[in-house]
């Protein structure tokens, strides 16, 4: 308990200090994205984080308005047409991801975590087997172990063996791991690598691919424990 006092309160100064510093990114990046592309400089998207409660995360916009209904979905492959030019330089430098400080200012979030996932992109939460359900017993977060080994070069499924890798290290070293996951992140983002993700079969389109691997995350996330586990 008292690890996650202190985990909320780290959470808490460090968020407000983030912001603070970063005032002239909060004014330059919206200008910068109004003047591409038309639309809202801010994206906003239902996820989920700790026990399933469902919230709203934001994003600077990286993509044309209403990405998620084209191509790909979810899903960003290298050369996505739905990125702007603006889009991919957030992307690669993870700018496009600091407007979470502030869900993590009002608790929605942590700095460190598993990553919150969109409400519908496991399947029913309700149903979940206990791997993957076990990823929501603490706050998503803006980072985790999974980004640190892997980003989005890995499979959803060896991202939930971190995520609840994760949880077990925060269990015995508290607010430590985070503040060595955060170091680790910033040295990853540095490398701008492992943005894109990778289609089962590259011969597929965009949504093709995107509709095969949304099928197999939700199959593994819904698979009983027995079956998982062989027990």
């Amino acid at each position: 308990m008292i690890n996650k006092v202190i985990k909320r309160i780290f959470d808490i100064i460090s968020s407000f200090l983030a912001i603070v510093l970063l005032i002239p990114l909060w004014i330059i990046i919206p200008i910068v994205i109004k003047k591409e592309s038309k639309g809202p400089v801010f994206f906003k998207q239902g996820r989920l984080t700790k026990e399933g409660r469902v919230f709203k995360m934001l994003k600077f916009r990286s993509m044309v308005v209403n990405a998620e209904g084209m191509g790909a979905g979810l899903f960003n492959y290298e050369n996505d047409p739905r990125v702007t030019k603006v889009g991919l330089f957030l992307r690669k430098s993870s700018i496009d991801e600091l407007p979470q400080l502030f869900n993590i200012f009002i608790g929605d979030m942590s700095l460190v975590g598993p990553r919150p996932c969109v409400i519908y992109e496991l399947g029913d939460y309700s149903t979940l087997n206990s791997r993957y359900k076990k990823r929501f017993s603490m706050k998503a977060g803006l980072t985790g172990l999974a980004q640190v080994k892997g980003r989005n070069d890995i499979s959803w499924d060896e991202k939930v063996t971190y995520d609840n890798q994760y949880i077990d290290f925060f269990e015995k070293y508290g607010v430590l791991i985070d503040v060595k996951l955060l170091l680790d992140s910033v040295l990853k983002v540095f490398k701008r690598d492992e943005i894109f993700e990778h289609k089962v079969d590259s011969s597929l389109s965009d949504s093709e691919a995107a509709e095969i691997a949304t099928d197999e995350i939700i199959r593994l996330a819904h698979l009983p424990d027995e079956k998982k586990w062989g027990l």
